[in-house]
């Protein structure tokens, strides 16, 4: 649709314009013109200038208008470009830059003087050439590397780069990177040039050897980069170089003898400072000087440290030290580097200092060998007997005074100046101080030249468990029941001990008399009880069984007990029954209701003829004495010689129906059984009680006078006879000899009966009331009272 500006005289028409030419039939339609790419230089001072011309093929039919849209028309950046519309010449309004706006793409159009479009919008592309009007420019004002020293030639140390902005396609964005100058600090300490850098990449390497950090420490370069491939634009930027340190010095002792104090039992106390130097750089990775002591300490007495600020070497004390065995000790302690030494140091030996440490005596507090004292001793042992000794010591030989602080049950004893413990009295594994088997006790010393410096212990007794108890025979009496269908014919029997296992249960039973298993025998049911019943069947009565009781202890100890059995048919609760009872409820076949009446009736009867007897008893008594305790009849005729006695007590110990108190005794010192025993209903003599020790059984009774024909005159002489006779008959009571008991606490506030230890005698007795008994008792009041 449009062309470049061309001569249109020389262009045949009908070429130009093939669609004016009419041919029959049909005809091929019309194609777009395609403008290429307009290329315009930055910068040009020549504005406005003409670029390029449209024209529409539409020109010839009538008035055409040219338009113009896009950026750097209408659009920003505006007012770059305009186009004539009555000639369709482009022009450009001023000059352009390449740095801000590479290309432009525009359309163009051919409207009628009324607007309507002849044309379809044509596309026009504007390039911008790029000149060298922009300097390359370095990325940093100042680049800063280090370099290790003694570096080989040819060691990279950093890279600088730069930009440019204008057209990397071109020459004009080539860069060339130099150095133009080198300075060193401290100044002139290096004059050859020790630095070279890479024009392309901006690489800088080193060029020479001897970078030496003692001599050098670092490098100031000066840059330059260059565009137009080293021709054109410049600039400049500035390097900084840092020599780094690398351990190529050891550490080395100044000086290398040294002499130092130490007070012994001080733990963790300074001794004292040896001193390395290092040559690196100071305060860096190979500066830092790490310390050991490789001779001269076996026992590890002593360590050492680094002190980060000074980097001197601090020897402490790990363990107290003991003037007493050791007073000096001459350590070696080694320098080293913590950082490995590098390979190109110059080769130095390892630097060694020599150090001698003096113990400084103190008075020392005593120590105890073991702290906590362990004892381990049986429960039973005996008062007296030595625990522990030597317990403690001094170095100094100080005197010492030892003391047991705690001691909360007394047991122990100690010497003050040997420090020999034992024990107080018997120890008790019942005691709440003892747990785990353990009593635990604090034993101090004190040393008495050390102005009474003491430390203490603590004492741990370990107790083991011995068989100190035996065992107790529980019970001691008890019901069997003959009459098997309500209850078992037999005793639970069973026993206690004090002691604890393994020295207590199980217990073992047996009869202590071997006769007896004929007619008795136990069962052992388990580890605790037994069952004593009877071999043979035995209706009823009353036994007293010797029985063996011993524990499991090592060794085992047994106690002997009377266990009384009553055998005798029992209710339903296992109450004895009376024999009546017995004879009623015993048969299995009952009893009826009638004869219940019968029984009940008799007994009222019996009850009712004894309290006749008794009313008639007393409508026959002539006279009361009332007050006194006896009563006399007053008729001539009816003379006794009788003394009555009223609430009669018994016949002292001998009466066998008051309490046994055999049963009080302890098993240890009962009387063994007679041989001879044979149970009710055998036809032999039954078991008596066994025989007192305080009664003198085995002396003869005196014969006591036969009683007169009743001559009043007589009965003087008889009854003096009578009562000479009883004072020395040894084998009736009561017993003029001191009666033996088991201690049952503290004695009675009543006085002794007992004639012997009697202080009082006959003669303080009043014996007045004799006279008023009558005159058959004149004569008695006369033996009593002579007055």
């Amino acid at each position: 649709m449009c062309s470049p500006q061309v001569r249109s005289h020389n262009l045949n028409p009908d070429v130009l314009y093939p669609w004016r030419v009419k041919t029959p039939g049909l005809s091929r339609v019309k194609r777009d013109w395609i403008i290429p790419p307009i290329r315009v230089s930055e910068n040009s001072k020549q504005v406005p200038e003409n670029l390029v011309q449209i024209k529409s093929d539409k020109v010839f039919s009538g008035e055409v208008i040219y338009k113009l849209e896009g950026p750097g028309v209408d659009q920003e950046p505006k007012d770059l470009f305009e186009i004539d519309d009555k000639t369709g010449w482009i022009k450009s309004k001023m000059p352009l830059d390449r740095e801000t706006h590479k290309s432009f793409t525009l359309k163009a159009f051919a409207l009628s003087p009324s607007g309507e479009r002849l044309e379809n919008p044509t596309t026009i592309e504007i390039y911008v050439l790029d000149q060298n009007d922009n300097r390359p420019a370095f990325i940093k004002k100042e680049f800063v590397g280090s370099v290790p020293e003694f570096s080989i030639p040819g060691t990279s140390v950093l890279t600088v780069s730069a930009t440019d902005a204008d057209d990397p396609n071109t020459d004009n964005s080539v860069l060339s990177f130099s150095i133009t100058a080198q300075e060193s600090v401290p100044p002139f300490s290096i004059n050859k040039t020790m630095f070279g850098i890479n024009n392309v990449t901006g690489v800088i390497y080193t060029r020479d050897v001897g970078l030496d950090r003692d001599v050098v420490q670092s490098f100031r370069l000066t840059l330059q980069v260059a565009d137009m491939s080293g021709m054109g634009l410049t600039s400049t930027a500035r390097a900084i170089i840092h020599i780094t340190d690398i351990n190529n010095h050891a550490p080395q002792f100044k000086p290398n003898t040294y002499t130092m104090f130490a007070t012994e039992n001080k733990v963790g106390e300074d001794v004292g400072r040896v001193n390395a130097t290092d040559k690196d750089e100071k305060n860096g990775d190979n500066w830092r000087i790490t310390y050991s002591i490789i001779k001269g300490d076996s026992s590890g007495n002593f360590a050492i440290r680094t002190d980060r600020v000074t980097n001197q070497g601090i020897i402490f004390s790990v363990k107290p030290l003991d003037f007493e065995s050791r007073a000096d000790y001459q350590l070696t302690v080694r320098a080293e580097n913590e950082v490995p030494l590098s390979i190109k140091a110059p080769y130095e030996r390892i630097s060694t200092a020599t150090v001698t440490i003096k113990v400084l005596n103190e008075n020392e507090a005593p120590r105890f060998y073991s702290n906590p004292i362990e004892v381990k001793a049986p429960e039973s042992i005996k008062p007296g007997t030595v625990l522990i000794s030597n317990i403690a010591h001094d170095a100094e030989n100080s005197k010492l005074r030892f003391e047991i602080t705690h001691d909360p049950e007394k047991w122990l004893l100690i010497n003050p100046e040997t420090g020999e413990i034992s024990a107080k009295k018997n120890f008790s594994l019942r005691s709440p101080y003892i747990k785990k088997n353990k009593y635990r006790a604090m034993v101090k010393v004190t040393d008495m030249d050390a102005g009474g410096t003491s430390i203490m212990a603590s004492l741990e007794i370990t107790l083991w468990e011995t068989n100190d108890f035996p065992p107790v025979l529980i019970p001691l009496s008890g019901i069997v029941c003959s009459n098997r269908e309500r209850h078992r014919l037999g005793l639970l029997i069973s026993a206690v001990d004090e002691d604890h296992a393994p020295h207590a249960d199980p217990f073992s039973f047996e009869l202590a008399d071997r006769d007896m298993a004929l007619n008795w025998t136990i069962i052992q049911l388990n580890e605790t009880h037994a069952m004593l019943q009877p071999v043979i069947d035995i209706d009823q009565g009353e036994f007293s069984i010797p029985i063996t009781v011993s524990d499991s202890g090592s060794p085992s100890l047994s106690s002997n007990a009377l266990v009384n059995v009553t055998v005798c048919p029992c209710d339903r609760v296992g109450q004895c029954m009376s024999a009546t009872a017995a004879a009623i409820f015993g048969t299995r076949a009952g009893i009826s209701f009638i004869a219940l009446m019968i029984i009940m009736a008799s007994v009222a009867l019996l009850i009712l003829l004894l309290l006749l007897a008794v009313a008639m008893r007393s409508c026959t008594r002539r006279g009361v004495k009332k007050g006194g305790g006896l009563l006399i009849g007053e008729s001539d005729d009816d003379i006794r010689d009788n003394v009555l006695n009223y609430d009669e007590q018994g016949g002292g110990e001998e009466d066998e129906d008051a309490f046994n108190i055999d049963l009080l005794r302890t098993p240890n010192h009962m009387v063994p059984p007679p041989e001879s025993f044979s149970p009710p209903g055998s036809g032999h003599p039954k078991w008596k009680q066994p025989l007192r020790k305080d009664a003198p059984y085995n002396l003869p009774s005196p014969a006591y006078p036969r009683k007169p024909k009743g001559e009043p005159t007589d009965i003087e002489d008889f009854i003096s006879d009578c009562l000479d006779v009883a004072d020395n008959d040894p084998n009736v009571p009561p017993f003029d000899t001191a009666l033996i008991y088991d201690f049952e606490g503290n004695a009675s506030l009543a006085g002794s009966l007992s004639s012997i230890a009697s202080c009082g005698s006959d003669e303080d007795q009043d014996y007045d009331y004799l006279n008023d008994w009558g005159p058959r008792f004149k004569k008695l009041a006369n033996m009593y009272d002579p007055r």
